[in-house]
């Protein structure tokens, strides 16, 4: 079929005068303006002219016309870009809402006693939807509204300048945007943040704590701790590095939540089990975990989940994003090893739970510094964070005698102290340059304490703001509904004592 084409089209070429590579027939035909008659019954020798389809300056116009300009192509770029960072947003939302159910939900259901595995995986998941109700009404616009300052404002308040929103005169919805994302997006990411921030806290009074004190306190703490806390830190507030001359001693990095999250879960987590006491039978009885099966799964996903908290707090997918991922993972692998070697060299066997809980203490203390640090200084901050953690709820716990009983502040108290302060000895300008090529960090900088010293006041303040906060919010809970099951309860267990319901039923 090919060579018969190409034997027609020589044909004509030779009979028309048409070479194979020029410009078209029909421009040859205009041109010449008339064609010979090959039509044996013509009377006369010509014909009338042949009509051109286009002239030369038409054809060009039209192809003007059709060329992108820069604009539309700037316009394409971004476009792409906006799907693209976006796209990678949505899935570390559901990746930190991954963290706290089925995640934390399972890790501490296994720690508890089997009477009590419902009781905390209720809290987890109640808290889910909760606190996402609580973002929607009023938590996003008092954390991200109006940057700098101490509090933030009603700007964002029930989603107002957040949602997609009618312009009469562009008429066209308008999408309001938040750096290289919607603004919904990042109220979605954000929101993950102030959902299992209270359920971390619940590890230090599980098994003995009236669930509705805990919605009560969860109400008051996401609103008046959490909030502000977040404003200070990640909009420009006084403890934020980015806040220059008005941050308290040069302001600290926080990359994904070492203060706002962990350290200001961890101190209030530790107030809780100290002003609630300890559970019946601590420390007589061994209490043991009933299913270790669901804290190791729960470990997993845990680990996994953390790659949207971390990498996904870039706020966009460049490469800081993929360095803030690998650190995670190698700090959450020497947190693992870190401790299960010495829970082997000290107890003769190496555990499962050793194994899940330095793990989890490796991505608690690389938290505040993912985007600041490089891959060796995680291995050496995970390593640390699983032999330290290992001594706060082995040795610390047992010698103070306080009952946290999942260890929320031995493990994120303690694993985001750690690393908020190593974030100021390891962090490099190399990673983000944050500082428009000045060395940051203690080591890069040859000794320079500044970023150390801000780093330390973080968390002081985080400590004294939590702490102190906590400790009047659970007083006033226990003056008020009080904060403790009776004690028949508590000894029944309260999956059937609060909610009616056995985890475990035998035929």
């Amino acid at each position: 079929m090919l060579s018969r084409t190409l034997v027609v089209v020589c044909l004509l070429t030779c009979i028309l005068g048409v070479p194979l590579v020029g410009p078209p027939v029909s421009s040859v035909i205009a041109q010449d303006d008339v064609v010979e008659s090959t039509s044996p019954e013509s009377s006369t020798p010509e014909t009338e002219p042949v009509e051109p389809t286009a002239s030369a300056e038409e054809s060009d116009a039209a192809e003007e016309s059709e060329a992108p300009t820069l604009e539309s192509l700037q316009a394409g770029v971004d476009e792409a870009l906006l799907a693209g960072h976006n796209g990678w947003m949505l899935v570390c939302c559901a990746l930190v809402l991954f963290m706290t159910a089925p995640g934390l939900a399972m890790f501490y259901g296994g720690l508890v006693r089997r009477k009590n595995v419902l009781s905390v995986m209720m809290q987890c998941i109640f808290l889910m939807g909760m606190m996402t109700v609580l973002w929607a009404l009023y938590g996003y616009s008092f954390a991200f509204g109006g940057a700098g300052g101490w509090f933030g404002n009603f700007d964002y308040l029930f989603m107002e300048g957040v949602q997609r929103y009618w312009d009469d005169d562009l008429g066209a919805a308008v999408t309001p945007m938040e750096g290289s994302m919607t603004r919904m997006t990042h109220m979605l990411f954000q929101g993950m943040f102030f959902i299992i921030t209270p359920a971390l806290i619940c590890g230090a009074f599980a098994e003995r704590m009236k669930f509705s004190a805990m919605v009560v306190f969860s109400i008051l703490w996401g609103t008046f701790i959490y909030c502000p806390l977040t404003h200070w830190v990640w909009d420009e507030g006084p403890l934020s590095y980015f806040a220059g001359d008005k941050a308290l001693a040069g302001g600290a990095l926080d990359f994904a939540g070492g203060t706002v999250v962990h350290i200001s879960s961890g101190i209030s987590a530790l107030v809780a089990a100290l002003l609630i006491g300890p559970r019946m039978g601590y420390p007589r009885e061994p209490l043991q975990p009933h299913n270790l099966t669901y804290t190791a799964l729960g470990a997993a996903m845990l680990w996994v989940g953390w790659f949207g908290f971390n990498a996904g707090s870039e706020l966009a997918s460049d490469d800081l994003t993929a360095s803030a991922f690998a650190v995670t993972h190698f700090s959450a692998a020497a947190g693992a090893v870190a401790w299960v070697m010495l829970e082997w060299l000290v107890l003769g066997k190496p555990t499962v739970l050793g194994a899940s809980s330095g793990a989890v203490a490796g991505l608690v203390c690389i938290t505040p510094a993912a985007g600041f640090v490089q891959p060796m200084p995680a291995l050496i901050m995970g390593a640390l964070a699983g032999g330290i953690c290992y001594w706060a709820c082995s040795t610390l716990k047992h010698k103070l005698r306080y009952d946290d009983a999942l260890d929320a502040f031995g493990v994120h108290g303690v694993g985001g102290t750690l690393g908020a302060i190593l974030t100021g000895v390891f962090a490099t300008r190399a990673a983000w340059d944050v500082s428009d090529g000045v060395p940051i960090g203690l080591i890069e900088s040859g000794g320079d304490f500044t970023l150390v010293i801000g780093q330390i006041v973080a968390v002081l303040v985080t400590y004294v703001f939590a702490g102190l906060g906590s400790l009047i919010l659970l007083k006033l809970i226990d003056i008020f509904i009080g904060l403790r099951v009776p004690a028949e309860s508590e000894q029944r267990g309260l999956d059937i004592s609060d909610h009616g319901e056995e985890g475990y039923q035998f035929a």
